[in-house]
């Protein structure tokens, strides 16, 4: 049996840069907010320590997190929002992108978690295969 992948990474048609303001480009145009976007090298710099860039972008669809905020025992799953696309260079100089598989997160959470974690999944992972290889 197969394990189930709780992280995907996929590696980025375009450079670092490129990728984060395409990320957040396309999040917008599918009427997603980007609250924020933490640049971890920078934030690690401060406490001296070097790291390859690596930035954060969290993305929040008031039409999937309204659904689970509303409801009074789906409010706890809260601790998974906003959404974040992680964008990061490795060793071999390229680009990646990874994200929370929320569908395998989801599996076995009562239906209303599970549906709006699994659609919220789905449209992210969307976004992410819009720089991918």
């Amino acid at each position: 049996m197969k394990k189930p992948t709780y992280v995907i990474e996929k590696q980025s048609k375009y450079d670092f840069d490129k990728t984060v303001n395409l990320l957040t480009s396309e999040a917008e145009r599918r009427e997603w907010k980007v609250p924020a976007v933490h640049d971890l090298q920078q934030s690690l710099a401060k406490s001296g320590k070097t790291v390859k860039p690596v930035k954060v972008i969290e993305i929040c669809k008031p039409a999937y997190s309204g659904q689970m905020l509303e409801l009074n025992d789906e409010r706890i799953m809260s601790v998974m929002m906003p959404c974040r696309i992680s964008v990061y260079i490795k060793d071999d100089g390229k680009t990646y992108t990874a994200i929370i598989n929320g569908a395998v997160m989801a599996a076995g959470q009562p239906g209303k978690i599970a549906s709006v974690m699994k659609a919220a999944s789905d449209e992210t992972f969307e976004i992410v295969k819009s720089v991918s290889l």
